[in-house]
């Protein structure tokens, strides 16, 4: 029955022993929050073992949260997605012309200039020419290197922070700004008379 464990090598067994006492720990915190629900004190072993666990959570926190943003740089570095971008802007091409005119038809600021004699084909004709050029833009290499490097930066930032511990100090987050009154804001998100 013990074979098994002395297959293991020295770094497997460490693992195994690391395991076994975070599972241990984390049971010993599920344990006494139970038994503190149903209005019992927590026996010292369970307190002593919640602790620990939280204690050793402090300590795999960090490293752990900077290996995953490693990997995720490394996975946003492989991936190619402005041209995906372009690709979905080209397949949905059609929709969004209308949806354009369709936006440009109902927008209160138009209506004057929507009397002038060809105006749906200067619409039709602008939203064709913008969506040509911003597909051009996104199926170029040079744009996902740009999205590649701001992607990265962020992660680089964000890294940094994460290991000198700078977001520790910073508290709770400011609230947003308030959207201005003369904000071009949907008219279903506008507040109502």
């Amino acid at each position: 029955m013990s074979q098994w464990l002395e297959e293991l090598s020295t770094l497997q067994v460490l693992l195994l022993v690391g395991a076994v006492l975070v599972g241990g720990s984390v049971l010993a915190a599920a344990v006494g929050a139970v038994l503190v629900r149903f209005g019992m004190r927590r026996p010292w072993v369970v307190e002593r073992g919640s602790r620990l666990s939280f204690r050793l959570l402090g300590l795999v926190k960090r490293p752990l949260t900077i290996i995953v943003l490693d990997e995720v740089a490394a996975v946003i570095q492989t991936g190619h997605y402005t041209k995906n971008i372009s690709d979905a802007l080209l397949e949905n091409h059609d929709e969004l012309k209308t949806l354009v005119a369709e936006k440009v038809r109902a927008d209160p600021n138009a209506r004057i200039v929507s009397k002038i004699p060809g105006y749906d084909t200067i619409v039709s004709e602008v939203s064709e020419t913008v969506m040509r050029v911003l597909i051009d833009m996104l199926s170029d290499p040079r744009m996902d290197e740009l999205v590649s490097d701001l992607l990265r930066n962020n992660l680089e930032q964000i890294k940094l922070a994460v290991r000198e511990r700078a977001h520790e100090s910073v508290g709770e987050a400011r609230p947003a700004d308030p959207i201005p009154a003369t904000a071009p804001v949907h008219r279903a998100r506008r507040p109502g008379p």
